[in-house]
């Protein structure tokens, strides 16, 4: 899977790392549907830790299409809420 961190770049993320990433994404759906804020920003910058950690960063001039786009640890909550569908920013 090839994911994009916004403002940061793309990394691709084998099947294995998928599963990790569906777990960290419900903590993500979980404080963004509490409304809470310091949790959605905890929640969200572990997902891009483990995007960063279980992925292999692409080169910048080996741009593919992604499967999905990730926010930045800055972007608030109220900017991912209208990046979320009803399967969080991780689909499946």
């Amino acid at each position: 899977m090839i994911i994009r961190i916004l403002g940061e770049g793309q990394y691709e993320v084998s099947d294995a790392g998928v599963d990790r990433l569906n777990e960290l994404d419900a903590v993500v759906q979980s404080a963004a549907d509490a409304d809470e804020d310091a949790a959605f920003a905890a929640a969200v910058a572990d997902l891009v830790g483990a995007v960063r950690t279980l992925g292999t960063r692409l080169p910048a001039d080996a741009i593919k299409p992604s499967d999905l786009v990730l926010p930045d640890e800055g972007t608030s909550l109220a900017q991912v809420r209208a990046m979320l569908t009803d399967e969080g920013l991780v689909p499946g």
